[in-house]
């Protein structure tokens, strides 16, 4: 059983991927040329990926793509939400797999990559040999009025301060409070607005504090990415139809999955992902009972690194 992650690896290939007439996607590849193609999928939406993102997978086993989103991270142009859609994503995905010749890769994602792994699997589901998937998030608009309003029922603080930003009136309805301040030209207006979203996730997201570790602050136009492309996904339902993921799961149930969920997760309660784990019976399915969100949490680490070991004799290559 592995206990910590893999060292630091540094990409042997990397580019961008013209995906329209505005974006251009920055993705990379880690560890084996020659190894079977796992393709991480990063959260929020708009989080963008980072170095410790590598080091989930063994780099002699496994050929890593990881790449940034539309608006996320080194993609260009940052926190664009115009032809930033959950299709146009699908559809960048499919766009990578051939750019960089895969037939079939395993797909690793949580939170909002957990939801776009379903559901570019369900559309490619060919091209899928397998899913590692992390605090499911079904796109559902009630798991987007939990992220705007119940999650203060366990952080209060973390609450009053997210709605601190906004008059009485605007907190009626924070979500077009903060989009309409998320995309205000001034870069005052919007940057305070992306700090204060950004910190209210950050706040929520583990079971307890980090004290040390990872530094999870992000730049400014870091955090600007993640709160203005979340905020313009939650106002158009994550642009699902409702139930789809569900409806459609078995288009890919009988693929080999891990589906890993912390108990105590507040920002993707755990509902979701007993829903996905009960129609999906191949799934190994595992609860970490003392974690929260974060997939740096000890026991969510440690879930997925065994899940990328133990999905090495699963997957159909």
């Amino acid at each position: 059983m592995l206990t910590s992650l893999y060292p630091p690896i540094t990409p042997y290939n990397s580019g961008f991927l013209k995906v329209s007439c505005l974006h251009d996607i920055y993705w990379e590849e880690c560890g084996n040329p020659q190894g079977v193609p796992i393709l991480f999928i990063h959260g929020g939406p708009g989080a963008g990926i980072s170095p410790i993102h590598r080091c989930f997978f063994d780099p002699q086993f496994y050929r890593i793509i990881l790449f940034d989103q539309r608006g996320a991270g080194r993609s260009k142009p940052i926190a664009e939400c115009r032809e930033n859609t959950t299709n146009d994503l699908i559809d960048d995905i499919e766009s990578l797999r051939v750019t960089l010749n895969v037939d079939r890769w395993l797909i690793f994602g949580g939170s909002w990559g957990s939801t776009l792994a379903l559901a570019y699997g369900q559309t490619y589901p060919n091209h899928c040999a397998g899913f590692i998937l992390r605090g499911i998030f079904l796109g559902s608009q009630w798991e987007i009025d939990w992220f705007l309003n119940g999650m203060g029922t366990f952080f209060p603080e973390a609450k009053r301060k997210f709605l601190g930003l906004l008059s009485e009136d605007e907190s009626k309805n924070p979500l077009v409070a903060y989009l309409a301040r998320l995309n205000d030209p001034s870069p005052t207006v919007h940057n305070e607005a992306a700090h204060h979203w950004s910190a209210y996730e950050q706040a929520c997201s583990t079971l307890k504090p980090f004290k040390s570790g990872p530094d999870l602050k992000g730049s400014a136009n870091e955090s600007l990415a993640l709160a203005r492309i979340e905020a313009h996904y939650f106002a158009h339902h994550n642009f699902l139809k409702t139930n789809a993921l569900l409806e459609g799961i078995n288009k890919i149930n009988s693929k080999p999955a891990f589906i890993i969920q912390g108990r105590y997760d507040v920002v993707c309660p755990i509902y979701s992902a007993d829903k996905l784990a009960n129609q999906w019976p191949v799934a190994k399915y595992e609860v970490i009972e003392d974690a929260g969100h974060s997939a740096l949490e000890p026991g969510i680490r440690l879930a997925l690194l065994n899940a990328t070991e133990n999905m090495k004799t699963l997957g159909n290559f």
